[in-house]
């Protein structure tokens, strides 16, 4: 990914998180030759080597996991917030186009399926991770023959991490009136409001 310096996120705390509150990825592999995608939930496991693990798992049916029984790297594409910004929203300056807000993340690593008692940890996990927000959560549990049945249906994977891109263009290189100028006017739609809040956070940090 093309990442200007002044865009650059390196702090792998904050990589982390944004993986973890992104975690729908868009996973990018060869397949046939040509590239293969597909949008799936991802479980982070910043415990598994310097960066972390990523675990997840498609239907058997998706040849894409073919492409991950040979070890070669995959790619895996957090997108979070999004806007459209205006030059109009800049202080008067004739020499202003329009332009695009936004945060992504892509991680890299070689991939390997996982045996079917490790795909069935990782499937608790994941649903843990994400009932935690409800109150009594939902537990994963299924009789013997329905979870056999669940688990031949699909494949599990683990992407070892050996790097992380971050790209989060919050307007850094536009001075801070600018800056604030954005902020004010993307806060006032609702699909500006999360950017714009991301905007606000990264202003006060420098």
């Amino acid at each position: 990914m093309y990442v200007p310096e002044h865009f650059a996120e390196t702090d792998l705390a904050a990589l982390h998180a944004f993986m973890r509150e992104y975690s729908f990825a868009t996973l990018v592999t060869q397949h046939n030759g040509a590239p293969f995608a597909s949008h799936l939930p991802m479980f982070l496991d910043a415990g598994i080597g310097p960066y972390g693990a990523l675990l997840g798992h498609m239907a058997r049916g998706n040849p894409q996991w073919q492409a991950l029984t040979t070890g070669a790297e995959a790619l895996a594409m957090f997108q979070g917030p999004h806007a459209y910004v205006s030059p109009a929203w800049y202080e008067p300056n004739p020499m202003v186009v329009p332009t695009w807000n936004f945060m992504a993340v892509h991680a890299y690593g070689p991939a390997r399926i996982l045996p079917q008692d490790e795909l069935a940890r990782t499937l608790h996990q994941l649903v843990d991770e994400h009932e935690q927000a409800f109150d009594p959560p939902w537990k994963l549990q299924l009789s013997r023959s329905m979870r056999d049945g669940m688990l031949g249906g699909i494949v599990g994977f683990e992407i070892r991490l050996g790097r992380i891109e971050g790209k989060f263009k919050l307007s850094q290189n536009r001075s801070e009136q600018d800056r604030r100028n954005v902020i004010a006017q993307l806060s006032q739609s609702a699909h500006g409001k999360e950017i714009a809040h991301r905007m606000s956070q990264d202003l006060e940090r420098k």
